[in-house]
């Protein structure tokens, strides 16, 4: 008899020894009550005895009965169980679906192999798909388990008022069991059963780093069929689930959406007004939010709501990209200085403190330069997916720096992976441009990018390019660096003739960072051994060498308009300046904290600017003048909170910094170094000390006035995700990875904390959590889309919806819940939207999302797929968002790009 196969796509449970592939990206990890943080215990998988399958099959046929008598019991305490009667029957319905799709994958022909006219290759990816269809279907129904495992044995605990769940009271009070004495193991059984279903847990419970965005090298493909597993995924479970009868008759539905393309088909939205919730899915999974009763009666998914009348506008970028970026700081005759972050190009007025932005790129910006007539500006950008899987192209972009209008857009379709390096001409009226893009082979091509024409390419090298400009009098001679390379590129028609650069007795440096021209044409480079070499124009050969400059790297080198140079290093951090004949006339240290020299740029007579490898921008003048004007953090951003009274707000990231930062002034009035990463902050209410959680499981309490430490805790070994006090002040709430909740007394105005209660029931990771005003109850939200309240300060778990459905929330951060589920777009994942915030007035409603906009709502948002006003800047996933105390600001932070945008609202 042969293999019983499905056809294709359709669903299948796999038992003991299911597929070990990896979860689709962004799937929670779901587990029971306590999720373990590691691999699933063994159980009963882990035998390999010959009386495995046997004892497998008994325990299936057994469990097979023990879930319908636990159905019956909850379902006869449902009369007065507070909501307990709905969670039975999703418990039975749940049964019933996966005794049907056994069956489904049972009972099926093997079609697929009869009919199969397919070649090897297709065969194979048949193959893929139905694989992942299923481990997508086993999350599903592992989440699920989950759920119902924690809803039973609360069952099992108790009933109605508090009494122990069973039959009739007998005499002398004893309840007598409902059913025979195996009932009571029926939780035991259902947690082997959830522990038997095949699952691939996530590291530490957290979702790794699902950005497409970030990375410029996905391909569209690889998007697209993700977003179609997901698509298959859910549609099919729909499927099961209506032939099943499945479906509330008295709910409404919102029209289901779909598109060509990869789009993924979303579960409808429901509104059940007997009951009084609305319930959307995500990722296929139910997300049920009870409706206020104020609004039972009116509410309605029909209603079209409106984008806010009030607007965003960027106003300040926070921070410079100089930690892997170079030659990216000019002065513009403006008196402006020009540099990136972000996906924004920065021009910074330093004597009126204002920016203007350019914001015509749609990712990361990786390289700049200036033309000759000092206006017109070209600046190169990597690739990217946009929100619905479409390749985001690099390309280079030519604008104007006095309109901030878009000139020329060259090379979308050429270009691979990245524009890294892009220079124009100088002696020909800067009438050609060069580029270096991030292929294997690091294409060097020339454009007249005023007729948006390729003139000649040529591959560069292997190994990387970090530099390439035009002679500064030969139109036709172009100058590469980078890893133990100098090439002299001459181009004749459409032809580019290499010339190497010869070290002979001189040391070959492992990279040759920079490239700078003298008054005589002489080429002058600095590199990694600290060297710098003088090369005789028109010539391959070194004619001058200055051994030594620098302890390590020399990273910059800017020739001065009265002929002498300054260079900049990275090891010593000094910035150094040299006559005319390469003597060394001065220097000065740039501090620790600001970091080594990545680019030099000539200010006003005897100033200079200096970009740093920390994303600091200085303001510099021999012999040891430096003022830091542009600051910002160095590694991934999640922490920010604004102070409850003043125009400030603190930020904590990964390179372990800690930062207050003047919203007027736009710099930070203090910098604090502490021992871990940071990932989360909290101003008490008072505004006199400031909570940072760590990605380590340590937070602590830092004086706002003087940043002195004033307390610290542990609380697990895994991120500390959300630290909140709650409004009066007395309550510091811990949202941790490890699925808790701490909540902490506080007295002497932020200065000591002692434990007072303890949330333990989600099944997976914290996320987001929310006071009440009257600092009596708290929301959460959790990696697996579950939205839990809780009593303060206890940690009681409130199960029943009537007591928290009115509830008044001191802000409103969790993207899960009746008042801000608009925000979720149409097939999001349920990773899309990484943070929420309310305006004080109630009226406005911010989200930052996975594909680096921000969003601005009209609140509340309760309405699916609401409209609302998008905004770019950031270039990495946003990862929070918040509102100044008066309204006038918001503060949005980015993940990888570490940048801090300020808007106004207008």
């Amino acid at each position: 008899m042969g293999t019983v196969r499905p056809p294709p796509g359709a669903p299948c449970l796999q038992g003991p020894r299911a597929s070990r592939s990896p979860a689709p990206p962004g799937a929670p990890r779901l587990q029971g009550p306590r999720a373990s943080r590691g691999p699933t215990p063994p159980g009963p998988r882990a035998s390999r005895g010959p009386g495995r399958r046997t004892a497998a099959a008994a325990a299936a046929a057994e469990e097979e009965e023990d879930p319908r008598r636990l159905y019956r019991r909850v379902e006869a305490a449902g009369d007065d169980g507070g909501g307990m009667a709905d969670r039975a029957a999703s418990c039975g319905s749940l049964y019933d679906s996966t005794n049907l799709l056994l069956q489904y994958c049972n009972n099926n022909d093997d079609t697929v192999s009869a009919s199969s006219a397919l070649d090897m290759e297709d065969r194979v990816s048949q193959l893929e798909q139905r694989l992942q269809l299923q481990e997508d279907e086993i999350q599903l129904l592992k989440a699920a388990l989950a759920d119902a495992l924690r809803r039973l044995g609360r069952c099992e605990e108790q009933g109605p008022g508090g009494a122990p769940l069973g039959g009739p009271l007998a005499p002398g009070g004893q309840r007598r069991p409902l059913a025979s004495s195996s009932a009571p193991a029926a939780p035991l059984k259902v947690r082997q059963l959830l522990q038997a279903l095949p699952s691939r847990p996530l590291s530490n419970g957290y979702v790794q780093q699902k950005r497409l965005l970030s990375s410029p090298s996905s391909p569209k493909k690889d998007v697209l069929q993700s977003m179609k597993r997901k698509s298959m995924s859910t549609e099919r479970l729909t499927l099961v689930k209506r032939e099943m009868g499945g479906g509330e008759s008295r709910s409404r539905t919102t029209s289901s959406s779909s598109s060509s393309g990869g789009k993924s088909k979303t579960k409808e939205c429901t509104l059940n007004a007997e009951d009084g919730y609305v319930r959307m899915f995500l990722r296929g999974r139910p997300v049920t939010m009870h409706i206020p009763d104020a609004q039972r009666d009116s509410y309605t998914l029909d209603h079209k709501g409106a984008a806010p009348d009030r607007k965003l506008k960027l106003q300040w970028v926070y921070g410079y990209r100089g930690r892997d970026c170079r030659s990216n700081l000019y002065l513009l005759p403006t008196g402006e200085i020009v540099y990136f972050n972000a996906s924004v190009v920065v021009l910074y007025n330093t004597e009126e403190q204002q920016q203007r932005h350019y914001l015509g790129h749609d990712d990361d910006v990786k390289c700049l330069s200036v033309h000759p007539d000092m206006v017109t500006i070209a600046t190169g950008q990597v690739a990217g997916n946009s929100k619905d899987g479409k390749v985001l192209h690099p390309h280079v972009r030519v604008w104007d720096s006095v309109s901030l209008n878009t000139l020329h857009v060259l090379g979308a379709g050429v270009f691979d992976r990245a524009v890294t390096c892009v220079a124009f001409s100088k002696s020909n009226g800067g009438a050609h441009l060069c580029a270096v893009d991030d292929a294997n082979d690091h294409i060097l091509s020339v454009w007249d990018w005023q007729k948006e024409k390729q003139l000649a390419e040529v591959k560069c090298s292997n190994d990387s390019v970090l530099g390439a400009v035009f002679h500064p009098m030969d139109p036709n001679l172009i100058v590469t660096c980078g890893k133990s390379h100098i090439n002299f590129w001459t181009m004749d028609g459409n032809t580019l003739t290499k010339k190497q650069g010869l070290f002979e007795k001189h040391e070959k440096p492992k990279y040759v960072l920079c490239v700078a021209f003298a008054e005589n044409g002489d080429a002058i480079t600095g590199d990694s051994g600290g060297n710098i070499y003088v090369w005789a124009k028109g010539g391959s050969r070194i004619s001058q060498a200055v051994s030594g400059a620098h302890e390590g790297g020399v990273f910059s080198l800017c020739v001065l308009k009265d002929g002498t140079m300054v260079s900049g290093g990275g090891k010593d951090r000094k910035v150094v300046l040299w006559d005319h004949h390469y003597n060394k006339q001065s220097e000065m240290e740039v501090g620790e904290s600001l970091g080594p020299v990545r680019a030099l740029a000539e200010g006003k007579p005897g100033e200079l600017f200096v970009g740093t490898t920390k994303n600091a921008i200085i303001r510099a003048a021999f012999p040891d003048t430096l003022t830091p004007i542009v600051q910002g953090h160095t590694d991934e951003l999640w922490g920010l909170d604004v102070h409850p009274t003043m125009e400030q707000f603190v930020t904590c990231a990964q390179d372990k910094q800690v930062q207050l930062w003047d919203t007027n002034s736009h710099q930070p009035l203090w910098s604090k170094a502490i021992d871990d990463q940071g990932r989360s902050a909290g101003f008490h209410p008072s505004g006199g000390v400031v909570a940072v959680g760590t990605m380590t499981g340590r937070w602590l309490v830092l004086d706002t006035d003087t940043r002195d430490l004033v307390s610290m805790h542990t609380d697990g070994n895994e991120i500390i995700s959300n630290i909140k006090y709650s409004p009066d002040g007395n309550y510091l709430a811990v949202g941790s990875h490890d699925n808790f909740v701490y909540i902490y007394g506080v007295t002497e105005n932020g200065r000591k904390y002692s434990r007072a209660g303890k949330c333990s029931g989600h099944s997976s990771f914290v996320t987001h959590l929310d006071w009440s005003q009257d600092s009596h109850f708290l929301v959460t939200n959790s990696g697996d889309y579950e939205i839990l309240f809780w009593e303060a300060p206890s940690g009681k778990h409130v199960t029943s919806m009537d007591t928290v459905r009115n509830v008044e929330w001191a802000t409103y951060t969790c993207p899960l819940g009746f008042s801000t589920f608009g925000v979720w777009p149409d097939g999001a994942d349920g990773t899309d939207v990484n943070a929420v915030c309310k305006s004080h007035s109630s009226s406005l409603l911010a989200s930052a999302d996975d594909f680096g906009k921000v969003h601005l709502f009209t609140f509340p948002c309760a309405q699916p797929r609401a409209p609302s006003h998008m905004y770019g800047g950031h270039s990495s996933h946003v990862t929070n968002i918040a509102f100044l105390h008066d309204d006038s600001h918001l503060i949005s932070t980015g993940g990888k790009d570490t940048s801090i945008l300020q808007w106004v609202v207008v």
